[in-house]
């Protein structure tokens, strides 16, 4: 039986009888745990929440928290909710269902257009939402009772015209080998200057096939038969991920770590390595992964060092600039 989420004060009083102490979570208990959120932490009130911090809340609680966001609407939600937000969007309003609303304005409606009268044909009469006008100048106006006006017609409701994105060229993945690198059509284009800077100090330091940004997997990934990461080092069989919490720390945690774990898993299968730049708090997913707070220069050091232990230094060294 799935359990029920209950406000903070039920939920606090549950855990002080279950666990037979005044305080069930002292404060600072779940800080870590925590620290991959910064909007959360942000959008948290302990005045909202019976004064209890939200260092002393387990993220995995079925509790209402309520939330107020940076434009000030409050809301309610719980912590698995506000974790796995907010999908594909990446407004810093976007956790906010009254933002998000606002964000979608409803369409405008437009009167239904009065046809124009052919040639030789009389004018085309007036339509029936403009009775009330009519009225105005009557003599018998305000109507009597006895001969209500007419109720002014709706208009016609018109949706806005679809908003049209030129088709993105997206060819079929060609047969090719399993861990065969190549150039797609599908891969995206570089998410941040950060990648770019990466790729580039990388490039200073080490010699490798430029231009790739496929590799053809054995198995779908998504429904694509290729996976695109950030940088491709094919004399090394190597597959480098940049990974950061983002501008407003949505990225790469909650439903997103998962695609990132899977992803890893369909380009070992592949017969690649996968190393990823771990920065903003963000945990190691794999063996090989590097923690870093930034990419400053002792960063690419730690970076070789971790090539080294996947395909021995012998073979790294000989690719050094």
């Amino acid at each position: 039986m799935p359990l029920v989420a209950e406000p903070i004060q039920s939920w606090w009083a549950r855990r002080q009888f279950s666990r037979g102490e005044r305080v069930p979570y002292a404060v600072g208990t779940y800080r870590e745990a925590w620290a991959a959120f910064p909007v959360l932490i942000r959008q948290y009130h302990p005045e909202l929440n019976a004064g209890i911090t939200l260092t002393q809340i387990p993220p995995a609680a079925e509790v209402l928290l309520q939330w107020q966001c940076d434009a000030g609407h409050i809301f309610v939600a719980t912590p698995e909710e506000q974790r796995m937000r907010p999908g594909r969007e990446r407004r810093k309003s976007s956790w906010c269902p009254s933002c998000s609303a606002m964000a979608r304005p409803r369409p405008v409606r437009m009167p239904e257009p009065v046809p124009e009268p052919a040639p030789g044909q009389e004018s085309a009469p007036e339509p029936e939402a403009e009775a009330p006008f009519a009225l105005l100048a009557s003599a018998e106006w305000p109507p009597a009772a006895s001969s209500p006006a007419a109720p002014r017609a709706a208009p016609a409701r018109v949706r806005p015209a679809a908003r049209r994105r030129a088709p993105r060229l997206c060819l079929r993945t060609p047969e090719l080998p399993t861990g065969e690198p190549f150039v797609s059509d599908c891969a995206p284009r570089p998410a941040s200057a950060a990648e770019g800077q990466l790729r580039a100090e990388l490039a200073g330091r080490l010699e490798w096939t430029p231009g790739f940004n496929a590799v053809r997997l054995g198995r779908p990934f998504f429904e694509h038969l290729e996976a695109w990461p950030d940088i491709l080092l094919p004399e090394l069989r190597i597959a480098v991920e940049y990974d950061t919490v983002g501008r407003h720390g949505l990225e790469h945690v909650g439903h997103r770590e998962e695609a990132d774990r899977r992803k890893d898993r369909a380009v070992r299968a592949a017969g690649w390595e996968v190393v990823r730049i771990r920065t903003g708090r963000l945990e190691k997913l794999g063996p090989h992964d590097v923690q870093l707070s930034g990419l400053t220069r002792a960063a690419y050091p730690a970076i070789l060092d971790e090539f080294r232990a996947i395909r021995g230094p012998f073979l790294v060294d000989a690719y050094l600039r």
